[in-house]
């Protein structure tokens, strides 16, 4: 039944149509739990509460599978506009965005672009930047994109995904950039050609990708809301001596709260992944899809209205 209703919300993740209804009637049907707003003014009050909780933020402007330049490019000016935001209002918060929303299906020269601006003035004011990763499609343009920007830029890093085959790979070749990494599960839905089928496998290998990070001394960012996760890194820190300004933990804004403020508790550093925007549907549906109990909640919100 959890797989049955993981494919039905990702297929339902990439209906234009879905996407287009979602924009028009707003924040509806439990999304607001997910998703802190439209805006980077509404987003801005739900960073200060976290940052008086001791916790980080990463804020994303929601968007992906832009197909025209003009939309790419207001895209990249509202993610501008959050590092003139942070900057302003000194929030302890980073910057996420998606290559496919800077232009990625476009052409070259409009992601490069849009990405050299955003690092620029992110570079002015001291924000960090993270390519979010998407589909295996994109993957190897992605990541080639995030080399050619780390010759320039130190304030960016990228995410790699366990359930894929060559994410090993991947980690151990971007290693000579002395990359700032996320470390995910995955969240889209792949062949089992390229991504591993099975929980058990995918957990597997996403264990060796920390140790693997850590053991080379770059930053890591463990992105996860499994507990099994959380302490299998735990132990690995403690055995092998690795400071705490090397790693954080990561969760998304609206799962498991609680989980995050123990975390700051015992002493780690943990970042709360923030989106806002109108385009919050695909985003959205792949919450539902990986975690069932989300699917409850909704239902119980929409019938409390």
């Amino acid at each position: 039944m959890e797989k049955l209703l993981r494919n039905f919300f990702l297929f339902l993740s990439k209906s234009k149509f879905l996407t287009k209804l979602a924009k028009k009637y707003g924040l509806r049907f439990g999304a607001s739990r997910f998703v802190a707003g439209e805006t980077m003014e509404q987003a801005v009050k739900t960073i200060k509460e976290l940052n008086k909780k001791r916790l980080s933020v990463t804020v994303d402007y929601l968007g992906e599978f832009v197909d025209n330049e003009k939309e790419a490019n207001e895209i990249a000016d509202q993610c501008i506009l959050a590092i003139d935001a942070i900057a302003k209002e000194n929030l302890d918060a980073q910057i996420s965005l998606k290559m496919t929303s800077m232009g990625l299906d476009i052409s070259n020269e409009v992601v490069m672009n849009n990405m050299q601006r955003i690092l620029e003035r992110a570079k002015e004011n001291h924000v960090f930047v993270t390519i979010d990763m998407e589909d295996y499609s994109r993957c190897e343009k992605t990541l080639e994109i995030f080399k050619q920007l780390k010759e320039k830029y130190d304030n960016v890093g990228t995410v790699l995904q366990a359930y894929l085959y060559r994410t090993e790979q991947d980690l151990r070749d971007l290693s000579k950039y002395n990359p700032n990494l996320r470390l995910v599960k995955g969240a889209y839905k792949e062949s089992p050609e390229v991504a591993y089928p099975a929980k058990n496998d995918v957990d597997e290998n996403y264990k060796k990708l920390i140790k693997l990070h850590l053991d080379n001394g770059h930053y890591t960012a463990v992105a996860t809301h499994d507990d099994a996760i959380i302490n299998y890194t735990k132990e690995i820190v403690d055995k092998f001596h690795i400071p705490r300004e090397q790693f954080e933990f990561q969760m998304l804004y609206g799962i498991r709260p609680e989980k995050q403020l123990d975390l700051v508790r015992e002493g780690y550093k943990m970042r709360v992944y923030v989106p806002y925007g109108t385009d919050w549907y695909g985003y959205f549906m792949r919450r539902l899809a990986e975690r069932p109990a989300n699917v409850a909640f909704v239902l119980k919100g929409i019938f409390k209205k």
